[in-house]
């Protein structure tokens, strides 16, 4: 059992900077350790960020490696969640920027069904969907819709809840500029999203289309060692 790893009811040993520290040292456990630990989050960052399963899984794939990689040049300027954080929203901007020429989006959750297991309705999304769940659909699409970077700042301040000062220091730029992509992509959605509206005057927020991150996804295998998201698991 490696001496990072929780014994008994008691939180894992080691902060995160110190399991950073000691696989610069090359502790071999420590850098696994440290995913597993922030694993949830990362994830859900990345599958929001670029709206596609496969394409976030390997996103947060290719960052954890240049996070494992770059592990002794962290200056320690801000916290190593943070720090993970950039790694991840930057290899998602990277990916998304490179598939621009795309004439689709894919929708995050592969195809859409009509709850038959198996059943694939395939088409546009309804223009007025009534459950939740179309309604999700149609949020994602939209986020989909919008400029890499104002669906990052999106996504870590609407969708993930994270400080908006947070948010300046995992993207790098100036809270300023985090409010500003903020406010023009909630502007957009409210184009794209007024349908949804229920009167008037009903001003276009952006759901929480996560649920938390309650289960953590599956790892498997990669040539590198580090756990991999397994795109196919349900949402955390």
């Amino acid at each position: 059992m490696s001496r990072w790893s929780a014994t008994g009811d008691g939180p894992p040993a080691g902060s995160d900077l110190e399991l950073l520290r000691a696989h610069v040292a090359g502790d071999r456990d420590a850098f696994t350790e440290l995913f597993h630990r922030h694993r949830d989050r990362l994830w859900a960052v990345a599958l929001r960020t670029i709206g596609d399963r496969e394409e976030a899984a390997d996103a947060l794939q290719d960052a954890m490696l240049s996070a494992h990689r770059a592990a002794a040049r962290f200056r320690g300027d801000s916290a190593v969640t943070t720090w993970l954080h950039r790694i991840v929203v930057n290899a998602c901007l990277d990916r998304m920027r490179r598939r621009q020429t795309h004439a689709t989006v894919p929708l995050p959750d592969g195809v859409h069904t009509d709850g038959k297991p198996g059943h694939h309705t395939g088409g546009v999304e309804p223009a007025a969907p009534a459950p939740d769940h179309d309604t999700a659909l149609v949020v994602r699409q939209a986020l989909a819709a919008l400029p890499a970077e104002q669906r990052a700042a999106l996504v870590l301040v609407d969708v993930q809840g994270y400080p908006v000062a947070e948010v300046a220091r995992i993207l790098d730029v100036a809270e300023g500029t985090v409010k500003s992509r903020c406010a023009r992509g909630r502007a957009r959605l409210a184009v794209l999203l007024g349908h949804l509206r229920t009167g008037a005057d009903d001003a276009v927020h952006v759901p929480r289309v996560t649920a938390g991150n309650r289960r953590r996804p599956e790892g498997v295998g990669s040539s590198s060692g580090l756990p991999r998201p397994d795109a196919s698991q349900e949402e955390p």
